[in-house]
């Protein structure tokens, strides 16, 4: 097995494809992408042999802006017999032992996704089939590698294996979000994704707790200050348009009918910013460094809207550019972070951390 299969948005697998080949490189791995417009999914081949393997333990998934899954494998397995799928995929796995998760998938594309039926009632005799091969833990454990079978067309998938301490938690590496009925924008679960994947779960209790003071710039109707209020923090809702009148009711929202771009707090005793205004990323940047040069605020969370060219580029470019500014102007102790996660669209999500080892 000498590939790596990423799952991605459709749409976006030439960034996929373009990261995976600039973070191979750096590891010193050589190799080359397969990738096709909208299939959602890009396979890095590597030329030596057991350096999928190395990027599957080195290469921090979490590290990757366009990959929301990751696991090696072997070739495509094509023409899987209908009558014997289980005895194809078993085989192809017979060097992988004492998995500890079973999962068959399908990229996230509709026509891949029509499989999911299939793909659940070919889940038992699989695992039962794994099980007595020695692949398959006869119980599940989470310490152990995750075995992987994801079907990209009727009788043709990718079989391997990823690392649980490298790997994401969910299915098809999709959180899934219930939508409020009481938010006031679908963008709410932007935001909810965004805490649940940038903050480590033994740490919410603290740093998304009852109590903070907030600001969300480019408010307007409320979606993401209604993750704010939901964790009881007190929030400076900031736009010229009108906020949700649920939220204003709470007594927990001050809204300020202003420009996000020129607002300028009182205080200083801000916790979290959030930012999702439809801007160019480079000028949504420029002022989230002007924030944190002035020490407005202890974590950030914002979204870049991306260009249609470029995309991949665009964003580094943006992120090594905030890293050399911030510790031009001596704040050399932060965390960055950027996702592309399943909720935002033609856009990617950046959570910033000041002085993390610093007490609030």
């Amino acid at each position: 097995m000498n590939n790596l299969f990423l799952f991605c948005r459709a749409g976006y697998e030439k960034e996929c494809a373009a990261e995976i080949q600039n973070r191979a490189a750096l590891l010193n791995v050589g190799g080359f992408v397969k990738a096709n417009n909208n299939d959602a999914y890009v396979i890095f081949q590597c030329f030596a042999e057991g350096e999928a393997d190395t990027l599957a333990q080195e290469l921090a998934l979490d590290s990757l802006i366009f990959a929301r899954q990751m696991f090696v494998c072997g070739d495509l397995l094509s023409d899987l017999p209908p009558e014997d799928r289980v005895g194809p995929i078993t085989a192809a796995l017979e060097d992988v032992s004492k998995g500890g998760e079973l999962r068959v998938e399908t990229p996230d594309t509709n026509e891949a996704k029509e499989l999911l039926t299939f793909c659940r009632k070919f889940t038992v005799p699989l695992r039962q089939s794994l099980k007595q091969s020695g692949t398959l833990l006869a119980k599940e454990n989470p310490k152990r590698p995750i075995i992987h079978v994801c079907f990209v067309a009727p009788g043709q998938a990718f079989a391997g294996y990823s690392y649980s301490h490298n790997s994401s938690p969910f299915f098809m590496g999709i959180p899934r979000l219930k939508f409020p009925a009481d938010a006031p924008s679908r963008s709410t679960l932007k935001l909810d994704e965004a805490f649940n994947h940038f903050i480590p779960e033994p740490q919410r209790e603290e740093r998304l707790r009852s109590g903070l003071n907030a600001v969300d710039l480019g408010a307007c109707p409320g979606g993401w200050t209604y993750q704010l209020v939901r964790r009881g923090m007190f929030v400076s809702a900031v736009d010229n348009g009108p906020m949700d009148a649920g939220l204003m009711e709470t007594g927990q929202v001050t809204h300020f009918q202003a420009d996000g771009f020129r607002f300028e707090p009182k205080r200083k005793n801000i916790y979290w910013l959030v930012c999702d205004m439809v801007e160019k990323p480079a000028r949504v940047a420029e002022l989230m460094e002007a924030w944190a040069i002035n020490g407005w605020f202890k974590e950030a969370i914002f979204n870049l809207k991306l260009p249609m060219k470029s995309r991949y580029k665009e964003v580094s470019t943006i992120l090594e550019n905030m890293q050399a500014i911030l510790k031009e102007n001596g704040i050399t102790e932060f965390k960055l972070a950027c996702k592309h996660l399943y909720h935002d669209r033609d856009e990617v999500t950046v959570h910033l951390w000041l002085r993390p080892n610093s007490p609030w």
